[in-house]
């Protein structure tokens, strides 16, 4: 396959060019799901597959297929891709990648004038980040029936603004029923959003499973009262309920290191007033392991820490798990494809479980898929000074060309 390879400098140029929809002033990108900012790439998107010859369909989730016929249109597609929605100060690759690498091995094809036996499609599936609609990976979630499409409809912003009307006004509200449109496989390439790979000079992360995870929301209540004459011992402070259980999270997941992690990465303190002691907290909790039994300790001792917070303070506290992911192991065949896809460009490669969820994690229960990890430096992802080199971009999209047009060869 070296002799067939993808166009670099085609591929970091429409990277470049894509992140300038929704720009930030630090270099990164906000393209939150279903925002004005969103439905722009989208645009582009669309254009850009239509103008290279593919056929795009749009389900009822926003999900875009763009398919390049094969000799044989009765085989399911051979499908590429990850998503472009952005954190709030997401960096330039993060999803990115994967669906404009999978976009650059269609131009590669038609500039080799290669065919190949089942149909291509690159996807862009919607609402993976989940920072806007609860929870990630949504609309990959309802195509693989992990999540009702009417569910995902009723999630609501913070704004109170619904999935299902906003998908509606930005156009992007498919006919096309979600997860009836059948794939033969699928493969989705990704920065590693951590360190090893840079850590052990690898080239290619061959992925062959997910840790499981599991994210709560958290709301503390106490009770608002004047900061200046509400003596020490006689506060119902929720902030500082709020700061002994965020410690305790911490403490969870260095309790079962070194494969543990713990994180509280949103809290909303109300009234929020420099002179009110807080009468209420809500904050998130995300607890990650890839042994589901060390997961359901690490759950276990999270609702006790709680209960005991509050018990000892007077307080009231709400707890409730929003959305969980139990670990998984990717296709033994595909995940061989991508270890064989490596050596054969002569990459340096390990195996690798991913710490972060992705859109593949649903679709490995509905059709067989692989991933395939490029480095970042210092591991930094979610984050405006997200970056990965043009040669590494490219490494990961010649590996993705040299696995889906052996996965082709065996159909």
């Amino acid at each position: 396959m070296r002799n067939l390879q993808i166009n670099a400098g085609r591929l970091w140029d429409t990277i470049m060019e894509t992140a300038k929809i929704g720009g930030t002033a630090k270099g990164g990108i906000c393209r939150l799901t279903l925002t004005d900012t969103d439905r722009q790439v989208r645009d582009w998107f669309v254009r850009t597959c239509e103008s290279s010859g593919c056929t795009v369909i749009i389900d009822e989730m926003g999900n875009i297929f763009a398919r390049r016929p094969g000799r044989d249109k009765s085989l399911p597609p051979i499908a590429m891709g990850s998503h472009l929605d952005t954190q709030p100060s997401g960096g330039k690759f993060d999803g990115i990648v994967g669906v404009l690498s999978g976009l650059e091995v269609l131009r590669t094809l038609d500039d080799a004038g290669y065919t190949t036996n089942a149909p291509l499609e690159v996807i862009n599936w919607t609402n993976e980040e989940g920072s806007r609609f609860n929870p990630p990976m949504l609309a990959s979630g309802v195509f693989a029936g992990v999540f009702d499409r009417d569910f995902a409809y009723a999630r609501e912003d913070r704004d109170g603004k619904k999935f299902g009307g906003e998908l509606e006004r930005i156009g992007y509200h498919g006919k096309t029923k979600c997860g009836h449109h059948e794939l033969g496989a699928y493969f989705e390439l990704h920065i590693e959003q951590g360190p090893v790979l840079e850590t052990e000079n690898k080239m290619i992360g061959v992925v062959t499973g997910m840790q499981g995870q599991e994210w709560y929301e958290i709301t503390v209540l106490g009770r608002e009262s004047h900061a200046g004459t509400t003596p020490m011992h006689l506060r119902k402070d929720a902030m500082l309920a709020c700061a002994r259980m965020v410690e305790a999270i911490n403490v969870i997941a260095l309790d079962h290191m070194p494969l543990a992690v713990s994180t509280v990465g949103l809290v909303d303190v109300k009234p929020n007033s420099r002179n009110v002691i807080p009468g209420s907290v809500f904050f998130s909790v995300d607890l990650r392991h890839p042994d589901d039994t060390v997961l359901r300790e690490m759950d276990k001792e999270l609702k006790e820490m709680v209960n005991n917070v509050t018990t000892g303070m007077g307080l009231e506290a709400k707890l409730e798990n929003i959305w969980n992911s139990p670990s998984m192991k990717f296709d033994k065949e595909c995940v061989g494809i991508v270890r064989a896809a490596a050596e054969d460009f002569g990459c340096s490669h390990r195996d690798i479980v991913s710490g972060a969820g992705h859109d593949a994690v649903y679709i490995a229960r509905v059709v067989p898929t692989a991933m395939i990890f490029i480095p970042c430096e210092n591991g930094i992802s979610h984050n405006e000074t997200e970056k990965t080199e043009p040669e590494q971009v490219a490494v990961g999209a010649n590996v993705l060309l040299s696995t889906v047009v052996t996965r082709d060869k065996a159909v």
